[in-house]
Parts: C-alpha cells; sequence; structure tokens
C-alpha cells in the first residue's frame, strides 16, 4: 500500500513542490539580492519537505504498520465515496448554475480587491515599533524636539570634476550654490553646512526634510532633488551630485519593487503554466489554473484596509496606519501563488486520473473534489492557523505579512478552489482536457497519477482532438 501510494500520490507531490519551489525561486527576477535569498531559502525548506514526505515518512509508517491508529482520537475515515458526499453534492450545486457561481466568486473576490487600487508602498520607520521600546521613544522624542523630518535626513553628495582640481574658492561657490538650490525646494526643513573630503573630491550636504521619512513628500523631495535641482545646479560646473543615505535607500528599493514587480509576476506565471501543461497535457486548465490562482491576490486588498486604512487593525495590536511594506507583496505573490498551485495540482491530478478512466467531465469533477477537498481543507486550516500564529509577534511587517498569508489561503481554499475552478471547468466541459497533437507529441511526458495500463491506453492519438477523445 505504502508502495502504491509513494507511486501515485507521491508524484503529485514532486510536481507540488516543483511548482511551489519555482514560485519562489521566480523572486530571483526582481533582481534584489535580499528578495532572491528569502525566495531560494523558502524553496529549499519546500524542496526538502517533499523529499522527506516520500522517503523518510513512508519509512516511519513502515515501521510502525498499523499500530499508528493505535491512539486515534477518532475511527479512521477511508476516502469517500464520490457519488454520495458532500464535496460531490456541492459539485452537482455548482454545476447546475456554474454562470452563477463564477460571476458570484469573481464579484467577491472584486470587492475585497477594491483597497488595493490605493495602496501605498513605502518602509515601516522606527515611528512604528511598539510604543514600550527605546527605539520608539527615541523617535517621538526627535520628532517632537526637533520635527520629524529628523529621523530621516537625506544625504546629497557632489563629485567634483576629477579633470581639473578646483581652487577652495571654486568649492565653496558650487557648495554654496547647492546648498541655496536646496533650500528653495519644497518640504527641505533645514541644509546642513558642506563637508569637504580630505583629499576635495567631494562634498556632502545633509539635508533635513519636513516630512517623516515614510511620508510620501519625503520620497517626492527626493526624486526632486535627485532628477531635477542637483543636476541643474551642478551641470556646469562639470561635477556630478547624488541622494543617498537610509531613507534615500529605502525610496529607491521601493522604486525598484514596484518596477519589477510586473515582472516577477510575469515569470511566476509562465512557468506554472508551462509545469500545469506538461503534467496535465491541457491548455485550458494550464491557462485557467494560473488565472484563477492569480486571483488569491484580492487578500491585498484586505491588508491595505486594514493596516493602510485602519479597519479593524487594532484588534491584531496595530494602532496606527502605516504604508504597506515595499516587499511585502512580492513576497505574498510568490508564497501564495506557489500554495495555490499546491492545491490546484492535487485536484487536478484526481480530477484527470478519473477523466481518463470515464471520460465523464462532470463526474471527473464531482471524483475530483471528494477525493481531495478534505485534504486541501485540512492543509488549508494548518497554513492559516500558522500564518495567524505570527500575529502575536511586536512587529508590524510579521503581522502584515501573516495576515496577508492567512486571508490569501483562506480565499484559495474556498472561493477559488471550491467555487470558481469548479465553475469554470463546468463551463469549459470536455474542451477542459483538450491538446493539440502537435504540441502533445513534442512535450515529455510525466504521469502525476503513475503507471496505469488504463492511463497509456487513453493516450492521445496524433489529431487535434480533445485528449483520449
Amino acid at each position: 500500500m505504502l508502495g502504491r501510494t509513494v507511486s501515485t500520490s507521491g508524484r503529485a507531490v514532486i510536481v507540488a513542490a516543483v511548482t511551489v519551489a519555482i514560485a519562489l525561486a521566480g523572486l530571483y527576477a526582481s533582481g534584489i539580492v535580499f528578495i532572491g535569498t528569502l525566495g531560494a531559502a523558502a524553496a529549499v525548506t519546500v524542496v526538502v519537505a517533499a523529499g522527506a514526505s516520500l522517503t523518510l515518512a513512508p519509512a516511519l509508517l513502515g515501521v510502525v504498520g498499523t499500530k499508528i491508529d493505535k491512539w486515534h482520537v477518532r475511527t479512521p475515515v477511508d476516502e469517500p465515496d464520490a457519488q454520495d458526499d458532500i464535496w460531490a453534492r456541492w459539485a452537482a450545486n455548482v454545476k447546475r448554475r456554474p454562470r452563477a457561481c463564477l460571476v458570484a466568486g469573481v464579484l467577491l473576490l472584486g470587492i475585497l480587491a477594491v483597497p488595493a487600487a490605493s495602496i501605498d508602498l513605502g518602509h515601516l520607520d522606527p515611528g512604528n515599533d511598539p510604543a514600550q521600546t527605546t527605539s520608539r521613544r527615541a523617535y517621538d522624542l526627535m520628532t517632537e524636539g526637533f520635527g520629524p523630518g529628523t529621523n530621516g535626513p537625506l544625504t546629497v553628495v557632489v563629485e567634483l570634476d576629477a579633470k581639473q582640481t578646483p581652487t577652495s574658492g571654486d568649492r565653496q561657490v558650487l557648495a554654496d550654490s547647492v546648498r541655496d538650490a536646496i533650500a528653495d525646494t519644497g518640504d527641505v526643513a533645514s541644509v546642513g553646512p558642506a563637508v569637504t573630503s580630505p583629499d576635495n573630491a567631494l562634498f556632502t550636504v545633509s539635508v533635513t526634510p519636513r516630512t517623516g521619512p515614510q511620508d510620501d513628500a519625503t520620497a517626492e523631495l527626493a526624486h526632486t532633488l535627485q532628477d531635477t535641482v542637483l543636476p541643474r545646479t551642478v551641470e556646469n560646473a562639470g561635477a556630478r551630485a547624488y541622494v543617498t543615505g537610509t531613507t534615500a535607500g529605502q525610496i529607491a528599493f521601493t522604486d525598484i519593487v514596484v518596477e519589477r514587480l510586473p515582472l516577477i509576476i510575469a515569470v511566476v506565471v509562465a512557468a506554472a503554466f508551462l509545469l500545469l501543461l506538461l503534467v496535465f497535457r491541457s491548455v485550458v486548465i494550464a491557462i485557467s489554473a494560473a488565472i484563477l490562482n492569480m486571483l488569491s491576490i484580492a487578500a491585498y486588498g484586505v491588508v491595505v484596509a486594514v493596516f493602510q486604512w485602519g479597519w479593524g487593525g487594532e484588534w491584531i495590536g496595530v494602532h496606527e496606519t502605516v504604508p504597506i511594506e515595499s516587499y511585502v507583496p512580492m513576497m505574498m505573490f510568490a508564497i501564495v501563488f506557489g500554495l495555490s498551485m499546491d492545491y490546484e495540482v492535487f485536484l487536478l491530478s484526481r480530477a484527470r486520473e478519473a477523466w481518463i478512466h470515464t471520460r465523464d467531465n462532470d463526474a471527473s469533477i464531482a471524483a475530483g473534489l471528494s477525493s481531495t477537498a478534505r485534504v486541501i481543507t485540512s492543509a488549508a486550516l494548518i497554513m492559516t492557523s500558522v500564518f495567524l500564529a505570527f500575529l502575536l509577534s511586536d512587529s508590524v511587517v510579521i503581522k502584515m505579512i501573516s495576515l496577508g498569508l492567512a486571508v490569501s489561503v483562506i480565499i484559495d481554499a474556498t472561493v477559488v478552489r471550491l467555487l470558481l475552478g469548479p465553475a469554470s471547468m463546468y463551463l469549459f466541459k470536455g474542451t477542459n482536457w483538450w491538446i493539440p497533437g502537435w504540441l502533445d507529441r513534442i512535450l515529455p511526458r510525466f504521469d502525476p497519477e503513475g503507471p496505469s495500463d488504463m492511463t497509456h491506453a487513453a493516450a492521445p492519438g496524433s489529431d487535434d482532438r480533445c485528449e483520449g477523445a
């Protein structure tokens, strides 16, 4: 029995693990080492867990044998009968009104996603730390005594022309020009004196904004200085000017994330599409699964509503509105998309197995739901519990990630997996399992259900009909 399980369900585990790992590895498309390293570490964890489930778990079960149920808390339950099961009845209800179910699901996720349209990416500063911490107390004292901008100063560095050696008077004239130009810029509270390096190759100027480091006006000021004010001021002197410092670095990081998030989404979705096409040999299923799993990012709207709008934030220990940490949407997408595809692989594996044996699309959907809904629901409950546990952390960023992931898993395991998925498959009917003959011939084969005489006997021919039709 263990051997049969590993040779059948074990293949689905491999596909699911590879899918999650690909989604996490897609974070390298950001070009940010920090983000890519987080994704790689998570991907390695997934691969190790999958390896343990295919080797260590069967070995331990073989050692324990039937004693595994010796201290069970309830009577062991066999796999449900697809003809008389709550999930089969649910599938039948969706079958009767697939269009209405699809529209209802999309509308629900659309409503949840509405707040995401006003998402404000930024970086959380010590002003968001718990009130009892020294970092927060120091932040508040600095704000009260010297203004919010003192917690996020900008540093302007002016590199002088290396081809000529300007006199001290020339350097002073340029420094005064730079300081005056910065002081005349809006949202600047004060400008410090110019400090020249020992080799006279450059000088620096400290700029204090009127607003705090996570305020949009501070980011706008940094962009204005870097793109307009400084180039115009130093161009005639042959010098180059830069805006740097911790606050400027955080602003630049946010800009990079915003710019590259679409690329990450495209890379992850394309890789998942190719893997699903390879495994399930269906163009429609690969496309619909990739699109449906993206809908779980409606959880962005919940995160924005709670943290940025302040709806119910006090329930989880967040007592003020904050911007969304710039890398949170990127991390959420990779993790949630991977988990969503994980659930999708298990469901589609059983549905495709039933389709190959029966050629009945409706019965295959019911069989897929009946045999996997309990596993998917249990996995979703476990993941949700784990994510929600991190709401106990004092870190606002950790709370943000944990709430977003928990809501995403709930959305995926309910609305997407139980409503949108079956409804779309009922609407597509037998087209679900269609693949062009030429494409089927060039794709390598990997059966997620394991070897089966019936599976191989039902392999598609060389024409462009529905697979096995």
